[in-house]
């Protein structure tokens, strides 16, 4: 799984010239025609986390792949991308026209207290897409025409002003009803598998016994990925027939076994690493792996 990809790094892959971002993340918000971006028509975007959201007016045919499914379009499309579910957008015309914006959460609770994470096309698992008819494309295209002058403005209170339109923009959307043609990739199961294997592995080595691994359940695991843990679990027995807590325990009970072999560490402390809460519980969780003592693989 990649790192969080960061709006300064989306904006150093996107533009020859990075546009100024404020020093306290509140102004943290800008606006841009398609074409703006560099290799606008055939850039392809790295399946990732993003620590910012996208609102974004596309038209043509294109797909976008989440964690859990793949959804294909084709027209004039609203879509809403989030940092809960990491994700990767495919063009597949070659000339696409259409508008973007971004921003950080500060942008929008500088004046809204609860924020847009709890919005349904911000949710996981939420509906993100949204088919436009000539009508709403015309008023969406008009409010994104409004961000741009707007951001070019030297109006005191532009930011409220932008804030509005984004306001607007989701407005719009959860009056429609969202567009979900899935398109039915072939390594689906495969992919949210190897994601989940590499989130895996990523917590390990462990390297100071004071920091317990945070993810030790399927759920830990769905959670970070944005999918429902059913999802998950058949995505990971189909594809390595195994369940994903037999994969979890496995690699627990390994680094468990490096940890008694090659640190003089104690048993308490290997256990609060592995994040149980008591020794004994590591103890009965080593043997049911191994069949044997931790005690008996330290004296070996």
């Amino acid at each position: 799984m990649p790192a969080i990809q960061s709006l300064e790094a989306f904006y150093a892959r996107k533009f020859d010239k990075n546009p100024s971002l404020s020093a306290n993340g509140v102004e943290a918000f800008n606006v841009f025609r398609l074409t703006d971006s560099r290799n606008s028509s055939t850039a392809a975007s790295p399946y990732a986390r993003y620590d910012f959201y996208k609102i974004m007016l596309i038209n043509g045919q294109h797909r976008c792949h989440y964690a859990d499914k793949s959804i294909a379009f084709a027209g004039s499309t609203l879509l809403f991308f989030n940092p809960a579910v990491p994700y990767r957008f495919e063009r597949l015309d070659k000339q696409s026209t259409g508008f973007f914006c971004v921003f950080k959460e500060s942008f929008y609770t500088e004046s809204f207290r609860k924020g847009i994470h709890d919005l349904p096309m911000f949710t996981p698992g939420g509906k993100p897409v949204y088919a436009l008819n000539e009508t709403r494309e015309l008023e969406v295209a008009t409010l994104f025409e409004k961000m741009l002058n707007e951001m070019h403005s030297d109006y005191r209170f532009k930011y409220d002003l932008l804030r509005n339109y984004v306001s607007e923009l989701l407005h719009c959307a959860m009056k429609m009803e969202p567009h979900e043609q899935l398109y039915h990739h072939p390594d689906t199961n495969a992919r949210i598998t190897s994601i989940f294997m590499a989130l895996l592995e990523r917590q390990f080595p462990i390297d100071l016994p004071g920091q317990p691994i945070q993810m030790r359940s399927p759920s830990d695991f769905a959670d970070k990925l944005g999918v429902h843990v059913n999802h998950l679990n058949r995505a990971v027995r189909l594809t390595t027939g195994k369940t994903t807590t037999a994969h979890i325990a496995e690699r627990m009970a390994a680094e468990a076994t490096a940890l008694l072999k090659h640190t003089n560490w104690n048993i308490s402390e290997i256990s609060y690493s592995l994040g149980f809460a008591h020794p004994s519980y590591f103890t009965s969780f080593f043997k049911k792996q191994t069949k044997v003592t931790p005690t008996s693989i330290r004296l070996v």
